[in-house]
């Protein structure tokens, strides 16, 4: 039975204010209100809770300024995704009426029911968000620079075709420069075979192709727009260079940031010392994971939040294992990224990855395979503390031995 006593809150975060409930260990309303995203409202909302005797609070989302601001007021939280929460609504009534009050009861109920099956946020160091918030937003600006690119090259095959394809890659600083200088047919038509060989000179370029190859590339393409037309459209290359450019040069610069913030962290040693990793790789790898141990007790806790362990589904004689639609897609894309390269440096990955494929399994498939695997070996160095060595593991070892 439950303590009435006790009492529980549940907040819904919204962009300018934020919806609060607080129940009692009946499930009582006692409390609701509502309070403004700003320093003095957020430190409102500490107090108001610790009023009512509240020690744990329900959210949806586990970092930001509301979150920073519980852990201030030595709250513990629950962190309830939110397609979750949609079907909690339910429970309340079948239309499944949406409301920011209403939400925050929904959390707030539901933690004095189910709260016990509920693991309390822990949270990472400040070294780690840090790493984590340079490690995401560079992400969200490689998406918009494919995505520019991509814009840019459907903009070039009708406008200048010769353009596309000339160098390695269309958002390469050679390729760039090249369409800053000629952004339309018009323009390149200036262009002979020596002066591409000198401009190529004054921009030190070492790409390994030969002037008179490019230019025959440039002359072999379809001519594009010509005369005033060429010309107009040549200030859309313009603006869309200028904007990769610029996404481009944001993006080095928040991996550069990344590295040195890695280069600092306790833990970079573990994530610098799998196979076929980089920079980035590590940082992702680290900043998914995060650094508290007390967040995965075991390897299976770390992989099912990874969405690398198929769900199964029994009932009755009906038994299906089906992929693991509920995860942390952040945290799956770093371990699929990682597995999915991995067997290319690693002799006992690339064993297991040629034989998931020998037996049938897809690329993804047998990429999420090979992660779950390499989840039992991350897990392991990371509760230790101690770097990935090849000659500790023994999948390797046999690996080893049976080829020598």
């Amino acid at each position: 039975m439950k303590d009435p006593t006790v009492c529980f809150g549940g907040v819904d975060w919204a962009t300018d204010a934020h919806a609060v409930a607080v129940v009692d260990g009946d499930g009582h309303l006692i409390d609701e209100f509502d309070v403004d995203h700003s320093a003095e409202g957020l430190d409102e909302l500490g107090r108001h809770l610790r009023k009512h005797g509240v020690d744990r609070v329900a959210i949806e989302r586990p970092d930001g300024p509301v979150v920073d601001a519980l852990l201030e007021a030595n709250l513990e939280m629950v962190v309830v995704a939110s397609r979750s929460v949609k079907a909690l609504r339910e429970r309340y009534g079948l239309a499944g009426n949406k409301s920011d009050r209403s939400d925050a009861y929904v959390l707030a109920d539901c933690l004095r029911t189910d709260g016990h099956r509920w693991r309390n946020l822990e949270p990472d160091s400040p070294s780690t968000v840090t790493l984590r918030a340079h490690v995401r937003a560079r992400k969200d600006l490689v998406i918009t620079r494919v995505s520019v690119a991509n814009q840019l090259r459907a903009h070039l095959r009708v406008v200048f075709p010769g353009a596309v394809g000339l160098f390695s890659h269309l958002d390469s600083p050679i390729s760039l420069r090249f369409l800053a200088r000629f952004p339309s047919a018009t323009k390149a038509a200036w262009l002979s075979e020596r002066r591409l060989g000198a401009w190529l000179g004054t921009q030190h370029y070492s790409g390994g192709k030969d002037a008179a190859v490019l230019y025959r590339r440039l002359a072999e393409a379809p001519r594009g727009l010509g005369g005033e037309e060429g010309d107009v459209r040549g200030a859309v290359t313009t603006s869309l260079v200028a904007v990769l450019s610029t996404l481009v040069a944001e993006i080095n610069g928040l991996e550069a940031g990344m590295a040195e913030l890695l280069e600092r962290h306790p833990d970079r040693a573990i994530f610098t010392s799998l196979p076929r990793v980089g920079t980035v790789r590590a940082a992702t790898l680290l900043a998914e994971i995060g650094d508290c141990r007390a967040r995965f007790p075991d390897a299976e806790s770390l992989a099912c939040l990874a969405g690398v362990v198929p769900s199964t589904r029994r009932s009755g004689r009906h038994h299906v294992v089906t992929f693991r639609w509920t995860a942390d897609k952040k945290l799956r894309d770093a371990l699929c990224d990682f597995a999915g390269d991995s067997w290319r440096g690693n002799a006992w990955a690339e064993q297991r990855y040629r034989a998931l494929r020998a037996a049938g399994k897809r690329h993804q498939h047998a990429e999420r395979i090979l992660a779950r695997s390499w989840t039992q070996i991350i897990w392991r160095c990371w509760q230790d503390r101690t770097p990935y060595d090849p000659a500790q593991h023994r999948g390797y070892q046999r690996v080893a031995e049976a080829g020598g």
